[in-house]
């Protein structure tokens, strides 16, 4: 199995960053069971205040390969480039097998 950890910081200028928040949940949520290879997919929006993120993405895949599949599959790049880039200013990831 392979997790791939993604932390966000969004825009200053995002409106309403916990209905943005929810509405990315919702959305990569729901592409467990539409993208072979991705196991379970867990997006994290509650923080405490000293969090210096806004979202935060718990994936886990069966192997690297799905993983990569993943990235460019057309669900996901349609969620990734609509709706999570336009919102972010910072991203950082950690992928590790399990």
């Amino acid at each position: 199995m392979v997790k791939h950890y993604i932390i966000w910081k969004m825009k200053d200028e995002v409106e309403n960053k916990s209905a943005r928040a929810n509405e990315i949940k919702l959305a990569l949520e729901g592409l467990v069971g539409k993208i072979e290879g991705l196991v379970e997919m867990k997006i994290l929006t509650e923080k405490f205040d000293c969090s210096s993120g806004d979202v935060m993405m718990d994936s886990t895949f069966k192997n690297f390969d799905s993983l990569s599949a993943y990235q460019k599959h057309p669900l996901h790049v349609e969620i990734a480039s609509g709706l999570v880039r336009p919102s972010m200013i910072q991203r950082l990831s950690f992928d590790c097998e399990v």
